[in-house]
């Protein structure tokens, strides 16, 4: 096959690759969300359920709905190649405050924070609307503001703040402290990524 997205393409090739030499049981000895029949695992990311077949990977939704996009399905594998239960201690933190955050804050900042703010601050009601339509919970942070289960034990907080004449939108994103052992830098920002990605196609 020839890769003409090098960008999602050559990375998700290279965790299927990887995923082939998965032990089903080592997955399930790091990770007690995930379910596995002998030959699919189930895993459920930000309430919808997806099957994934090993070790030829394919995929398919449990809701009989789209598959997820290419760097869904990377983050999917990675999640099952590299995470692991890992307790919350009840805390919250933003991206800076994690292991390499300071590194990464750049493109952090660009992908995520920003994005945010312009799609949900322009918008809020339609973001409080595609937020409950989530099942999300709702906080009395920000213009609004609501929580969301991941995946696993892993939970992330998507605040917005309207724009008006002096200011423009903002946001702010805060992972379940357990986000900074149980992830990689790189699966964080994707994580933020996936989170917007997924609250604005319920708009």
């Amino acid at each position: 096959m020839q890769i003409e997205n090098h960008k999602e393409e050559v990375p998700f090739a290279h965790y299927e690759e990887k995923f082939r030499g998965l032990k089903p049981e080592e997955a399930l000895q790091r990770l007690s969300d995930v379910r596995w029949d002998g030959n699919e695992f189930t895993v459920t990311l930000l309430g919808r359920s997806f099957v994934i077949s090993h070790p030829e990977y394919a995929i398919r939704a449990l809701d009989g709905g789209p598959v997820p996009p290419l760097n869904v399905q990377t983050f999917l594998l990675r999640y099952l190649l590299e995470s692991r239960d890992v307790a919350w201690a009840g805390e919250w933190k933003t991206f800076r405050e994690m292991p390499w955050g300071e590194m990464y804050i750049k493109p952090y900042t660009g992908r995520v924070l920003t994005r945010a703010a312009f799609t949900f601050g322009t918008r809020v009601a339609a973001f409080r609307a595609a937020a409950e339509k989530m099942g999300a919970l709702p906080l009395p942070h920000g213009d609004a503001g609501y929580q969301f289960d991941l995946i696993g034990g892993y939970q992330m907080r998507l605040l917005v703040w309207e724009g008006d004449d002096e200011f423009p939108p903002n946001a702010q994103v805060l992972y379940s402290d357990n986000f900074a052992d149980g992830f990689a830098a790189e699966d964080r920002v994707v994580a933020g990524d996936i989170l917007i990605s997924v609250v604005k196609s319920n708009m």
